[in-house]
């Protein structure tokens, strides 16, 4: 192939990387988009639900108001009335008088049922909207922290790939540019043996002694250049290699982060934030609920969709929405250089010995990363436990402050003693987010344990396959005769 052959397809190669890269950098920040976005349209549907419940509890407080004027009203009318007398006394009536009695009482007892449920949407359900949304900012920009020490990873991991495939190229050329060059020196040679072949008798001596200086300059050129080209070619064999141990620890490492990492930055994202608007919602059913028995027709269909609250089922169904932004690229192919038909790990000499020894160092390291990064990855385990068990509380059965048997004044102390009144509340929050903080740390140390293990677990299998229990037998073998020789 010429030169400028040669260039053009370096240059063919070089931009179909830097695309296929560009592409993944492109997806990168479309998926910060989509969380951002995500949890853009989370603090909407809080505020939502907010001003929803902010209006309700306005109504519900006008209905107890005219409730408690519309019994106030007709009670008015019956005390100075001999009936009234009666019941005072004994509650001895008629059962029509009776009944209007009761009706009157119940009037008034539904008059304190819709100004207990104002005061749970006003100071409990608000309040715990106001909660998540705060909760859902906040876990995103945590979030965003360790996806962009990811992305960071990641762009490394690609640029590295790219400076070895660079390598590789150079080097290549260079050995075929070299073999080149001797074959160039071969044929001298072979013309100028041809030359000394010639019948002699009729050649000057000065003539011979010219022709055998020519042979052995040449001879000397040849050595030069079979040197030069053996160097050429070791340095190509081991950018090659290099260059197939950081394809695979790329491939990997790109395919861990969008099978495993991306979805547990979502469930970052996610932390908290389904078990918590199960608990408000559930709060909002309680009340709902012990206000009328006869409305659990249509809440059994709000309950449906509160039980269906389920951070895995919505984390899948995220991800369909924006196929072109989680979709796993395609693996990065071993690009081959100049009709360099080899795109295997050389294990021959002078070679095999330097990746037996690379082999062993990976298998020994892997063994101390692994057993760290799971010790991690139980503590990570343990305190994500704890973090769901702060928000899967249950809480919110405030059907006590139903309980009718109680004055005005006992239903407020009531209301006042639930979840968001109560004095303990400060110290819960403050050992959520202390557990958040400690959960978030962790998990970082963990990915970042994860993806150095993907890594050289990859390079570590490639090389296993590559030297075979043969060749490691057989290094191992050569090792203990030389350690038991004498010096």
């Amino acid at each position: 192939m010429s030169t400028p052959s040669r260039f053009k397809k370096d240059k063919e190669i070089i931009a179909e990387y830097e695309s296929q890269v560009k592409e993944i950098r492109a997806q990168l920040v479309e998926q910060q988009k989509c969380l951002e976005q995500q949890t853009e349209m989370r603090v909407q549907l809080l505020q939502d639900l907010q001003d929803f419940f902010r209006k309700k509890a306005e109504i519900e407080t006008e209905y107890s108001r005219n409730l408690e004027k519309l019994a106030e009203r007709f009670m008015a009318k019956t005390r100075s009335t001999k009936d009234h007398q009666q019941y005072k006394k004994d509650q001895n009536l008629l059962s029509p008088v009776n009944c209007w009695y009761l009706l009157l009482n119940q009037v008034r007892r539904e008059s304190k049922d819709h100004a207990t449920l104002s005061d749970i949407y006003l100071n409990n359900v608000i309040m715990r909207f106001m909660q998540i949304s705060e909760d859902s900012t906040r876990m995103f920009k945590k979030s965003k922290e360790i996806a962009f020490q990811l992305h960071e990873d990641l762009m490394k991991v690609l640029n590295e790939l790219y400076t070895v495939m660079k390598t590789y190229h150079m080097y290549h050329a260079e050995s075929i540019s070299a073999e080149s060059k001797l074959k160039e020196a071969e044929k001298q040679e072979e013309k100028q043996i041809g030359r000394s072949g010639d019948p002699v008798f009729h050649i000057r001596l000065e003539e011979r002694h010219q022709r055998r200086s020519s042979v052995k300059k040449i001879e000397k050129m040849k050595e030069k250049r079979q040197a030069k080209y053996s160097e050429n070619k070791l340095k190509s064999i081991k950018a090659r290699n290099e260059y197939l141990l950081t394809l695979e620890a790329t491939n990997a490492s790109v395919f861990k982060y969008y099978i495993h990492d991306l979805s547990d930055l979502i469930d970052c994202c996610d932390l908290g934030y389904h078990a918590s608007l199960n608990r408000a919602l559930r709060t909002y059913l309680s009340a709902e609920y012990n206000l009328e028995t006869s409305r659990h027709e249509g809440l059994d269909i709000i309950e449906n969709a509160v039980d269906n609250l389920e951070p895995r089922s919505d984390k899948q169904r995220f991800m369909e929405m924006y196929p072109a932004a989680f979709c796993p690229p395609m693996k990065f192919e071993f690009q081959s250089h100049m009709g360099d038909e080899v795109c295997q790990v050389s294990a021959q000499q002078p070679v095999q010995a330097e990746l037996m020894l690379r082999y062993q160092q990976l298998q020994s390291r892997l063994a101390t990363l692994k057993i760290e990064n799971e010790e991690v990855k139980k503590t990570t385990e343990a305190t994500l436990q704890t973090i769901q068990d702060m928000v899967t509380i249950e809480d919110y059965d405030v059907s006590e402050c139903f309980q009718h048997s109680r004055s005005t004044e006992s239903v407020k102390s009531t209301v006042s003693e639930t979840y968001l009144s109560k004095p303990s509340i400060a110290k819960r929050r403050a050992n959520q987010q202390e557990t958040e903080q400690f959960y978030f740390m962790k998990l970082r140390e963990y990915l970042e344990g994860s993806n150095l293990i993907t890594k050289l677990q990859a390079k570590h299998d490639l090389l296993q396959r590559t030297l075979g229990e043969g060749h490691k037998a057989e290094y191992m073998t050569t090792r203990t005769r030389d350690r038991l020789s004498p010096s």
